[in-house]
């Protein structure tokens, strides 16, 4: 009996001196990355999420916004890398698609006609 006790009491030590070190020696900083610094296979689930939408909203304008979270490349530059990325991965036919149509929307694209709204 006096095993089951001990063994339980240095369950609570163990767990009191792990919350204390964790919160009080060594605490973790929570730290806001740029979607810029996300793996590659990240940007492209990010670029298809931009994609989904755009194919719901037509406003490329938004599109663009959001694309260049990833990065200051022209946004027919980061939809291609996403779309071997998505290639590689086996992503299925409708989502290349998506991704295809936002490229295309995008090599048409002019920020200058947007009219400054």
């Amino acid at each position: 009996m006096v095993r089951y006790i001990l063994f339980v009491v240095m369950i609570v030590i163990g767990a009191f001196f792990g919350i204390f070190y964790a919160r009080e020696i060594n605490p973790v900083e929570v730290v806001d990355a740029p979607p810029s610094s996300l793996r590659e296979d990240y940007k492209a689930d990010y670029v298809l999420m931009v994609a989904e939408v755009y194919a719901q909203e037509k406003d490329p304008s938004l599109a663009a916004r959001q694309l260049a979270l990833l990065g200051s490349d022209a946004p027919v530059e980061i939809i291609n890398r996403a779309l071997v990325t998505a290639l590689d991965l086996q992503y299925t036919p409708n989502d290349l698609i998506v991704m295809r149509d936002l490229a295309e929307a995008m090599k048409t694209w002019n920020p200058d006609l947007e009219g400054g709204n």
